[in-house]
């Protein structure tokens, strides 16, 4: 049933007034892969426009706190808290991608995965935005859900390799 519908089969936002209010967590992935030329500006921290994770980490929480402003059906919720972090592989010579790790926390009445692939995404967008001048030839890559807690869909975790 599509519950973002209404009887006469326009878009409305879904009441949750009447759900439970409970602990959501949701975790989100997203990727970039860059030349070595790149992975070492950001390493040197030589980029002109500053700290590259600093700032992507930053942006990323102000986008989970955003979301309902950019996700025209998501809810305003609180935030308890969001954590980003790095990983980083070279997957051939003189290519590196880092992958991003975004958690979301709430206590509310609807979860929190879009905030969480909201997060992921513009971290990405923010890599590329402070290290285009270097190389503009960066690929982000997929975005997706890697397991969500709470709520009365229960739980969720990705099963790898299901890309």
């Amino acid at each position: 049933m599509l519950t973002h519908f209404n009887e006469d089969g326009r878009a409305k936002m879904v009441d949750i007034s009447d759900k439970e209010q409970s602990s959501r967590v949701a975790i989100a992935h997203a990727s970039i892969q860059m030349s070595s030329e790149v992975y070492n500006a950001i390493q040197d921290q030589t980029i002109k426009k500053g700290d590259v994770l600093s700032v992507a980490q930053v942006a990323g929480i102000m986008a989970a706190k955003q979301t309902s402003s950019l996700i025209p059906m998501c809810h305003p919720i609180p935030i308890s808290g969001v954590n980003i972090t790095f990983s980083w592989e070279e997957i051939q010579q003189n290519c590196y991608e880092l992958s991003i790790q975004t958690e979301v926390k709430t206590i509310g009445s609807t979860g929190v995965e879009m905030e969480a692939l909201t997060a992921a995404s513009i971290t990405a967008l923010t890599i590329y935005d402070m290290c285009k001048a270097v190389d503009k030839n960066m690929i982000i890559g997929s975005t997706y859900l890697l397991e969500k807690s709470g709520g009365k869909s229960g739980d969720y975790k990705r099963i790898e390799n299901s890309e």
